[in-house]
């Protein structure tokens, strides 16, 4: 075991200053970065190592089995591993299965997995189609209610007042399928994990001999993460401690961002009114990121109403921040591909990379754009953009359609989409059926782009499996491609944050809502401080190249940007892209700005070289459209730059390493014959 000694001279001044504070409440306010695991793991060693604690008396409560984990094996290493590090629900889990035969002589109630089942049963009771998002988007509801300690007889009043949805459902409806919900579950002898929670609470509240008990094994509890407590949770918190203050919460403000599913971070900001005596430290000392980075973190915040602690870096100084406005999504995509592909060969780590944005739908783009690069990727927090049930059923119907009568592309995407169930218009509440519903439009966007191409059904439907068939092969290691929820308690030395235009960060049914437009500022937040060494921040004017560039880049960016990187200053640059290459003047169709002159203007690219690169294609695809070799564009900016080497052929825009490998020294020797 670690001398109480060595403990406290591993630590910084604040970080010893909360191992010190053994006793009455205690309350940490740690930033991101600043070590907390640290500081309360060596609180518990030390307090252990100096006898205040015995081990077995002390229950440390985390959210995550990782986080548990990592407490646990930190302990050990520090002669403390007899403390129990659980999860909420472990804890109480434990606690039911051991009480519940001794109280009530029965079996506990098998823990079920999902709730989706029961849900379909208690739907069909109230006559309500479902269908799996829209059974997930209630299970997430019932969830939230019950972690709330909102009865199902009051789920209409509360939604009301909080502003809860479920889409296509009046909130009476989804009271009434709670309902049904619980009874339909208590007749099968079953419980779900709010139950957990629920039940020990009501096994702690009705039965003092209970309480007593855990009460006298546990006299001594740390709780991280405190910001996304519960209302249910902190009730179980109060009865485990029964009256006493023996407890040290640890949490930031700053990164709650799970407000949506009854999170409630009130319990920290006001955890000295409800303990008087609170023993308050702040952790600010930043040793993940470099001070480029945590300044960024401290502008976002400042002045808002997320305020948190106020970081001081300890890092040294690193790489500038940098800020890049592109034309459109793909080109975003390929240039973030681009600058991955540039650090990796300077010695980065494909797994130190990370791609963060605010839904999954967005991942498509940079899949197929580190894909064309040969870049390895693994998405975290959800499958694969063509792994995503909705988008396989769309892509098997597509392929139907196209075998049996190939009709026009884009009116056959549209109705094919929207008897699955896609409108024009996004829904407008959050959850499984936004997401599905984003997974469709990124179908439609990509039919619309390749319309442009003059490709028909078919040839789209070929250019989907493609898209897949590159993008599933397995990964050892790669970059992370992730939203801001899956990558918070994780951390890169490089991270690109992208998709920062108004409407997407913020995200648009937000906006109605100042709280709701805050919590996207976290997510910004959390996202700014995954970064160690670089941060990339990017947004995109328009959705598909050759659209309408009306976008605006985030409002959290507004104290941020350079003055050569805000809106202003960028206008005259997308004037002089909107203009045409040989005549100087505006381009007018989507076609043109895709070639950047107009119909009737002489090109400045070499024609004969691009007539050659056409007539290579044809017989360089076989079978297969032309255009999964190379597009027209790719080819007349071939033709323009004519490249002298793989470096300089690997800068076109639509040549990775893939097709460089593939096809790369075919057009040079093309491009040095007609020199």
């Amino acid at each position: 075991m670690a001398s109480p000694v060595d403990l406290l001279d591993a630590l910084d001044p604040e970080q010893r200053q909360v191992a010190e504070a053994l006793r009455g409440p205690v309350r940490v306010l740690a930033g991101a970065g600043t070590g907390k695991t640290r500081a309360i793991t060596h609180r518990i060693a030390y307090g252990v190592a100096s006898g205040v604690y015995a081990p077995t008396e002390i229950l440390a409560v985390t959210f995550t089995t990782r986080a548990a984990g990592e407490m646990r094996q930190r302990l050990r290493t520090m002669g403390a591993g007899s403390v129990q590090a659980r999860t909420f629900h472990s804890a109480a889990l434990r606690q039911l299965r051991y009480f519940w035969p001794h109280i009530y002589g029965t079996e506990l109630p098998q823990l079920i997995e999902s709730k989706i089942g029961l849900l379909a049963s208690a739907a069909r009771r109230h006559r309500v189609q479902t269908d799996q998002a829209l059974l997930r988007d209630l299970a997430a509801e019932v969830e939230w209610a019950k972690v709330s300690n909102v009865h199902p007889d009051d789920y209409a009043k509360v939604a009301a007042r909080r502003g809860r949805e479920v889409t296509n459902l009046d909130a009476a409806t989804v009271g009434r399928v709670f309902g049904s919900y619980e009874e339909v579950k208590r007749s099968q002898g079953r419980m779900d994990m709010e139950d957990v929670l629920l039940l020990t609470a009501g096994l702690l509240a009705d039965d003092e001999r209970v309480a007593a008990q855990v009460r006298r094994q546990y006299k001594w509890f740390v709780v991280d993460e405190f910001q996304d407590v519960s209302p249910l949770q902190s009730a179980l918190l109060d009865l485990w401690l029964g009256g006493r203050n023996e407890i040290c919460v640890v949490g930031d403000p700053a990164q709650t961002i799970y407000s949506f599913a009854g999170a409630d971070a009130r319990y920290l900001r006001d955890f000295g009114k409800k303990y008087a005596g609170t023993t308050s430290v702040e952790l600010v000392r930043n040793y993940r990121s470099t001070p480029q980075v945590v300044e960024i973190a401290n502008t976002l915040l400042r002045g808002s109403a997320s305020q948190g602690v106020e970081l001081r870096a300890q890092r040294p100084a690193g790489d500038a921040i940098t800020y890049h406005q592109r034309s459109d999504e793909v080109a975003e995509a390929d240039a973030v591909a681009a600058e991955i592909q540039r650090l990796h060969a300077s010695g980065r780590p494909w797994s130190q990379i990370a791609v963060l944005f605010r839904i999954n739908a967005q991942s498509e783009t940079f899949e197929e754009a580190l894909t064309g690069r040969s870049i390895p990727y693994v998405v975290r927090g959800a499958a694969r953009f063509f792994d995503r049930p909705e988008v396989r059923e769309a892509v098997t119907r597509l392929r139907g359609a196209a075998r049996s009568d190939g009709g026009e592309l884009l009116e056959t995407v549209h109705a094919t989409l929207a008897g699955m169930g896609w409108t024009q218009r996004p829904p407008e509440a959050r959850g499984q059926t936004r997401d599905r519903w984003e997974s469709w439009q990124a179908l439609v966007d990509q039919a619309h782009e390749f319309a442009q191409t003059g490709g028909d059904l078919t040839e789209f439907v070929a250019e989907l499996d493609r898209r897949a068939a590159e993008q599933h092969a397995p990964v050892a290691e790669g970059v992370t491609l992730a939203t801001y929820h899956a990558a918070k308690g994780l951390e890169w030395d490089s991270v690109f944050l992208v998709g920062l235009q108004e409407g997407t960060l913020p995200i648009s049914y937000a906006l109605d809502s100042p709280t709701a437009v805050e919590e996207e500022r976290r997510l910004l937040y959390v996202g700014v401080t995954r970064a160690r060494l670089d941060l990339h921040l990017s947004w995109a004017l328009a959705r598909q190249p050759g659209g309408r560039g009306a976008r605006k880049p985030s409002r959290f960016l507004d104290p941020l940007l350079p003055a050569s990187a805000r809106p202003e200053q960028q206008q005259s640059a997308n004037r002089r892209a909107r203009m045409c290459k040989t005549c100087g003047r505006p381009l007018g169709t989507a076609g043109e700005k895709s070639r950047g002159r107009h119909e009737d203007c002489p090109a400045a690219y070499d024609e004969k070289l691009f007539e050659r690169l056409r007539e290579w294609r044809r017989e360089a695809a076989g079978n297969k459209p032309a255009f999964t070799v190379f597009t027209d564009a790719t080819l007349e900016a071939i033709a323009e730059a004519k490249p002298g080497s793989q470096t300089d052929l690997l800068r076109i825009n639509g040549v990775g390493r893939s097709k460089l490998d593939a096809y790369g020294e075919d057009v040079l020797a093309l491009i040095a014959e007609s020199a």
